[in-house]
């Protein structure tokens, strides 16, 4: 009996040296992806207006980079906090962690070279080679175009410079061990000719990670098979429950009865010069959908991304899209 113990002690260590070896590698060896070849980046106005437009538009990198006005509807920007990072995303909304966005107007990035910028963009590893949460969706940024990230890099180098220190962000157990093996190895893909609109629109679904918001989902990883009907919960700070809309084909729960009109329209809506933001009062529905900065995407880019939307199968997934705090529902 003594043999069989010490046998199984044995195992049992050798199980715990192997558990060890592997955490240490997770968490010293890895991320493994290393920063690509110099870039030439293209500071043409031409350019830097390009990324401006996706930054501010498709991309919505200004969206979580700088400071959102959470008392009117959709939370347009504050002026003068653009780029300047430290929006908290935290436990209360659901993520394994403190996480802040980074300040990445010219001083919050200047210890980065292009290529460094280039591989946190597409990939999630910071310049120090830590793995980010992905927070920001890096994985659907390293299937675009490389001219188009390339664009938005010499934008946010144009940038007002904003100096404004932001905490580190810290991930909770065992978060801290599993973020090092979410960044993969950039995989781009040309920018369709915007004539293809179904190809065209599918570049800028991905670029905009429409996905993500739009499709419920189970321990943070989203369920592919419910891709874009909708239902994802964000919790507010209020205790209030936003949904994401159902955005696909369904004629009853989705889109498929909208025409393209009335889609382009629907974001349009948001920058016409006559709109301004509502007050929304405590403990009333807001949206986390930046409404303000999609609606500056010109109207042939919603157009295609309307016609890639519409080419998905309808999935019938009815969303209750708001859900008051406890005390606002009892009053």
């Amino acid at each position: 009996m003594k043999k069989v113990f010490r046998v199984i002690g044995y195992a049992l260590l050798v199980l715990l040296v192997a558990l060890g070896a592997l955490l240490t590698y997770i968490k010293f060896a890895l991320p493994d992806i290393k920063v690509g070849e110099k870039l030439t980046i293209d500071k043409s106005p031409e350019n830097v207006e390009r990324g401006r437009y996706l930054a501010s538009s498709v991309t919505v990198c200004v969206d979580c980079h700088s400071t959102r006005d959470w008392t009117r509807f959709s939370a347009p920007l504050i002026p003068g906090t653009l780029g300047k990072g430290g929006e908290l995303f935290d436990r209360s909304f659901g993520f394994p962690g403190s996480y802040r966005s980074a300040n990445i107007t010219p001083v919050g990035i200047s210890r980065y070279t292009d290529e460094e910028l280039y591989r946190v963009i597409t990939t999630g590893v910071t310049k120090e080679g830590r793995a980010m949460f992905p927070v920001m969706p890096y994985p659907y940024y390293g299937k675009m175009d490389p001219e188009d990230i390339k664009s938005i890099i010499a934008y946010i180098r144009s940038l007002q410079p904003v100096y404004n220190i932001v905490p580190a962000s810290v991930s909770d157990f065992p978060m801290n061990f599993i973020i090092n093996t979410i960044p993969k190895v950039a995989d781009p893909h040309k920018r369709p000719d915007p004539s293809n609109r179904h190809a065209y629109g599918a570049y800028l679904v991905n670029a905009a990670g429409c996905i993500e918001c739009h499709t419920k989902a189970d321990k943070g990883q989203i369920i592919k098979d419910l891709a874009f009907s909708g239902g994802r919960e964000f919790n507010m700070p209020d205790g209030s429950v936003i949904a994401s809309a159902n955005i696909t084909s369904d004629g009853e729960t989705g889109i498929g009865d909208w025409n393209e009109d009335a889609f382009v329209n629907r974001f349009k809506g948001y920058v016409d010069s006559l709109y301004k933001p509502q007050v929304v009062e405590k403990g009333s529905f807001n949206t986390i959908m930046p409404w303000t900065m999609y609606g500056k995407m010109t109207r042939e880019d919603l157009g295609a991304i309307y016609t890639y939307l519409h080419s998905i199968e309808g999935i019938r997934n009815p969303v209750t899209k708001f859900t008051p705090p406890p005390l606002a529902s009892k009053g």
